[in-house]
């Protein structure tokens, strides 16, 4: 560390409650260690936040001593922006809390938070906001769009911020909402972590509590039926069930029936919101789809089908992904999902496509700069594995897989489900809202220090 740097921790060390982290801390690895361990960075320092004034303290640290900065909430983030080599992490983790005013069906959720906590903290009075499927994923995941299984009828989470309180890089506090700075409201529903350090958000809370839910499996030789069955069905569902089709393999443990274990199979994770009584009429057409090897949809509270997935996919694990978004599935595609399907290259890899018709149709393409209203789906290829040994064929696999289906998609990407894949995929992912965002980037963070994400550079 130069002595500049040194100098300046001494002072960042008095001015912040959280623990201040360099390279010669016993913690040090543990700190660094991020969810994706295909990835390895070494930061120079890390501040772990506990409160906003030690978010002003650390950006104010990172912006004077000149160190590229990166900001981390759950550390999901695929290519592991929530980290960078030899600079500074502030780390937001420490930084938590879910406040819900259950009259004006409302949470204030800390910068720090996961998804679990925003659902424990509702669920005791009857509501949800809309997230992603894994419940130890930041609250960060947020501000790019949030995809999940509320998402037909609630909209995405995006939809559901009615408000921000962000450190800008001059380490000033601002809120953002509907009333004030309305500009930096509307980049930062899609816009990510590009305009500063979001160490709260306002999110619109919606009715549900139980809910029928779970897989419905079928052997793999029924895919190209199912999935042709599927893309027809699910647009024109009842808003209350949403399902995600799936080409999985087995999990070798329980819930599942041991003659399933890590057998390759597709099938549909289903969420059912609306009356218990209705759930079996609603799921009718899927049970009588022949062939079906499980049907595990049963009464569950929504945050047990918001965490089924937590065990399967612990942090440390190796990751890679590709994403599109896509309006129509040709025979043609279902031939090439089929054909990838077949090739899951371990068993927790896997491909889903998200239905994001709906409600997420209901806002505009420019109301906010996600700009994928068109779309019906989110489709992403994860390959996965515990074995670093894995890693090439998890990456070969889903980029292999993603080509052969980037043809019949929408183009662009999604912020969420990125790679480092090149400025000219960030721009995609925005399309005709990049223009605007990137005026905004340049009145709130000139300079671009918060850069160290899916950028948006500023325009200038």
């Amino acid at each position: 560390m130069t002595e500049v740097l040194a100098t300046g921790l001494d002072e960042l060390r008095a001015a912040v409650r959280g623990a201040v982290i360099t390279r010669e801390d016993a913690e040090y690895d543990a700190a660094r260690a991020l969810y994706n361990a295909m990835i390895d960075k070494r930061p120079e320092l890390i501040v772990r936040c506990v409160d906003v004034a030690d978010v002003i303290a650390a950006v104010n640290y990172g912006r004077e001593s000149g160190l590229d900065t990166a900001i981390r909430c759950g550390g999901h983030n695929g290519p592991g922006l929530g980290s960078v080599d030899d600079g500074l992490v502030i780390d937001l983790s420490g930084l938590t809390g879910v406040r819900v005013d259950p009259y004006a069906g409302t949470a204030e959720v800390a910068g720090g938070s996961v998804m679990g906590d925003i659902d424990h903290a509702t669920h005791p009075f009857g509501m949800a906001t809309p997230s992603g499927i894994i419940s130890t994923t930041g609250v960060g995941i947020i501000l790019g769009g949030g995809i999940g299984h509320l998402s037909r009828k609630y909209g995405l989470s995006i939809d559901n911020i009615l408000g921000a309180d962000v450190v800008l890089a001059d380490g000033s506090l601002v809120r953002a909402d509907e009333n004030q700075n309305e500009d930096l409201y509307w980049a930062l529903r899609g816009g990510g972590g590009n305009f500063g350090v979001v160490t709260s958000l306002t999110m619109k809370l919606n009715p549900v509590s139980m809910v029928a839910a779970g897989p419905i499996l079928w052997p793999l030789e029924r895919s190209a039926d199912v999935l042709s069955w599927y893309r027809e069905f699910i647009l024109d569902a009842p808003e209350d069930l949403n399902g995600f089709f799936a080409f999985l393999t087995v999990p070798p443990g329980p819930p599942f029936p041991e003659e399933l274990h890590l057998q390759k199979m597709c099938g549909v994770v289903w969420c059912w919101t609306g009356d218990p009584a209705d759930a079996d009429d609603a799921l009718a057409e899927a049970r009588a789809q022949p062939g079906i090897a499980l049907d595990g949809v049963q009464p569950m509270p929504f945050p047990v089908l918001q965490s089924a997935f937590d065990e399967l996919y612990p942090h440390g694990d190796q990751w890679y992904w590709r994403a599109d978004f896509v309006e129509e599935i040709p025979d043609e595609a279902v031939a090439k999902h089929v054909e990838f399907g077949q090739k899951l290259p371990t068993w927790k890899s896997t491909m889903h496509l998200y239905p994001i018709n709906g409600a997420v149709q209901r806002v505009g393409p420019t109301d906010t700069p996600w700009g994928y209203r068109n779309a019906n789906w989110g489709m992403v290829m994860v390959g996965v594995d515990a074995d670093p040994a894995n890693a090439d064929a998890c990456r070969s696999w889903s980029v292999d897989y993603h080509e052969a289906l980037h043809p019949y998609s929408s183009g662009g990407a999604y912020v969420n489900m990125m790679m480092e894949e090149g400025q000219d995929r960030v721009e995609a992912s925005y399309g005709e809202n990049y223009a605007r965002l990137a005026q905004i980037k340049a009145k709130y963070d000139p300079d671009n220090f918060f850069h160290v994400n899916q950028n948006i550079r500023p325009a200038g």
